[in-house]
């Protein structure tokens, strides 16, 4: 457990994941984290669970050793001009927004200071979070450590080179968005055909746990695990057909290369 100050400036649902990851594995004391946000009934929420809030972006800065940027790419300009006067550069500076690269944030503060890029995932929220991170090359170890911690604490992270940044977060940042959609088209034809929703959605889900862990564990390729299961002449042959007439690996391909063009458009 450390003695410095983490801020967050945003009391969204990401940022509520990691401080509730942090409390939860009594990382941290309560009272060293602080949090604005706009918003009174987040605040309100925050104070319940000890945690400091505060009356405005400068103030947070000035108080925290860590500032956590938990804000859409689009108030990221807003924010930097509120608190480029507030603070020394030896404060360390963590953005976790899609496209806003350690770079850009530098600029819109006028100063080199130490920074963490991530990009975390919703089942965050659950502590199954899969996170990308990449550090600036003049953050101390120990501070980075806090900063890896508060993300490994909610499930598992990978640490990058920021060339990969914008690109992986069409692999863990917005992929659950592909998943959950799978599960609706595999969902509805299971109604469609007469199965209770909530029993199918309940089947869908322990196939997606129990896919991921024989990817995870097999030591099979994917390709290898389709072919496990697709018998010559049974019926998962016949559901791949369609799919591949389709073309829906890469329809999946060109989605992927969608958000990270958009990521690259954000951070620019």
């Amino acid at each position: 457990m450390s003695e410095k100050k983490i801020g967050f400036i945003g009391a969204g649902n990401m940022a509520t994941a990691i401080i509730n990851g942090i409390l939860v594995k009594q990382a941290e004391k309560p009272e060293n984290i602080y949090v604005f946000d706009l918003d009174s009934e987040k605040l309100a929420l925050m104070r319940e669970k000890g945690v400091g809030t505060v009356s405005s972006c400068a103030e947070l800065t000035q108080k925290s050793d860590i500032i956590v940027f938990a804000v859409k790419p689009q108030n990221y300009d807003e924010v930097l001009s509120d608190i480029k006067d507030s603070f020394t550069e030896d404060k360390v500076f963590v953005t976790i927004a899609a496209g806003i690269s350690i770079e850009y944030v530098r600029k819109g503060l006028g100063k080199n200071s130490p920074a963490v890029r991530v990009m975390p995932n919703t089942p965050l929220l659950l502590g199954k979070g899969a996170t990308a991170m990449c550090r600036s090359e003049n953050i101390n170890d120990a501070d980075f450590e806090i900063v890896y911690n508060m993300f490994a604490l909610s499930g598992d992270v990978a640490l990058l080179d920021e060339s990969q940044m914008n690109a992986v977060i069409a692999v863990n940042g917005s992929s659950p968005a592909y998943i959950y959609l799978f599960a609706k088209a595999m969902t509805d034809y299971a109604v469609s055909v007469g199965i209770d929703e909530k029993t199918a959605l309940s089947l869908v889900c322990k196939t997606f746990e129990g896919s991921a862990e024989m990817l995870r564990s097999s030591g099979d390729a994917p390709d290898k695990l389709i072919e496990k299961v697709c018998s010559k002449g049974g019926t998962t042959i016949e559901a791949m057909n369609v799919l591949r007439e389709r073309d829906v690996e890469q329809a999946i391909k060109d989605a992927m290369a969608a958000c990270t063009r958009r990521a690259e458009e954000l951070g620019k």
